[in-house]
């Protein structure tokens, strides 16, 4: 069957003709794929600066962000069928007894660093006709969601990251899960930095939680991303008219989370260094390898300490922020339904990876069709 691989010693990517799947164990679910979107993540592969094939293998087949029907389904598979719509997770378990959090099935907190991800580290990825895997990892999407269900491996990063922020802000009795639910809670204030689709999707999770939100990206004013931003009911300031060391002036008040989306160390260093008291600032984004940044570490320490601010990181997502992602997507579609679907700029077929993979289709999110 067509796949799309990565040769990293060959410095190569091309189709090739990559082996069938099977079912090899009665959990097992195999999935014909619809559509794979493109990400950061996979460009910074095709320069060849990250991904690793599986063991024995001299290629990895590229894609994360998946999207297929259920094809077929081992007898002891459970709430899968076939003709079910499906996303599968990226994350599988390190092998090592020692990692609580592996054998807890929490592999997106993996202490070890030995865990494989498909499409990415050591484990082939979606970009190929079928492909297979353990229902612990697949998870049902309802078939009205068939036309953005591919955004929802990149929602989970937002989901995961707001699962951790409310169980943070529980330190805060006025601010818990208790003062929300009795509608005492202040409504908190937000700050999303970049308007990719991690940046936008965001927002919009973060809105539907009951955050004020600002977006503060490079796109100007008057860029369909701002446009976007408006239509979610998010504040949209462009960088081309506010430098990001007076953004939280032009604000006019400190926020109460920062969700980090732009992998720009230099303005986040800049925003994370006039944070607001018992803020989170949320890093999502992975910068290049660039030159160094100079940063007022001790004036970045003495807000820490003395606002009782708290940094987080976050990256990959469980079970759980995948099924929070599907109910929210459906919220967005119900919602923002003009919004959420101009999120995916175009769909191409598999032929066309090359230009996609180099950026010169530069839509918010492209997508690769696998079949229809």
């Amino acid at each position: 069957m067509k796949a799309i691989g990565v040769f990293p010693k060959e410095r190569e990517i091309r189709i090739v003709d990559h082996p069938e799947p099977e079912l090899k164990s009665p959990t097992d679910v195999e999935l014909r794929m619809l559509e794979v979107g493109i990400c950061g993540t996979d460009k910074e592969i095709a320069e060849f600066l990250d991904g690793t094939p599986p063991r024995g293998w001299d290629y990895f087949v590229l894609g994360h962000e998946s999207l297929g029907e259920v094809a077929s389904v081992g007898n002891e598979v459970t709430g899968l069928e076939a003709g079910d719509l499906a996303v599968m997770m990226v994350r599988r378990p390190c092998p090592h007894e020692s990692c609580l959090a592996c054998r807890a099935g929490r592999q997106d907190f993996c202490y070890t660093g030995d865990f494989t991800e498909r499409g990415i580290k050591e484990a082939h990825g979606f970009m190929t006709e079928r492909v297979v895997d353990d229902q612990r990892y697949v998870v049902r999407v309802p078939r009205e969601l068939r036309d953005v269900a591919v955004l929802m491996e990149p929602l989970t990063i937002a989901e995961k990251a707001l699962i951790q922020v409310w169980d943070i802000q529980e330190r805060l009795p006025w601010a818990g899960r208790e003062a929300r639910n009795a509608g005492r809670a202040p409504r908190p204030r937000g700050l999303v930095l970049g308007a990719g689709p991690i940046g936008l999707l965001g927002a919009m999770t973060l809105i539907r939680a009951g955050l004020e939100m600002t977006i503060f990206s490079r796109e100007p004013a008057r860029h369909p991303k701002a446009e976007i931003s408006r239509t979610i009911g998010a504040n949209y300031i462009s960088a081309e008219d506010v430098p990001a060391s007076r953004l939280l002036a032009a604000i006019g008040r400190p926020v109460d989370l920062v969700y980090e989306a732009s992998g720009a160390s230099t303005i986040a260093f800049q925003v994370l260094g006039t944070l607001g008291a018992n803020a989170i600032f949320v890093f999502t984004g992975v910068p290049g390898r660039k030159e160094k940044i100079e940063v007022d570490t001790s004036e970045i320490m003495r807000r820490l300490v003395l606002q009782n601010q708290v940094v987080i990181g976050t990256v990959n997502a469980g079970r759980d922020a995948f099924e929070a992602a599907v109910g929210d997507l459906g919220a967005f579609v119900r919602d923002w339904p003009t919004a959420i679907r101009s999120l995916i700029t175009g769909r191409y077929p598999m032929e066309e990876y090359a230009d996609l993979l180099s950026g010169k289709r530069g839509g918010i999110k492209d997508v690769i069709t696998i079949s229809h």
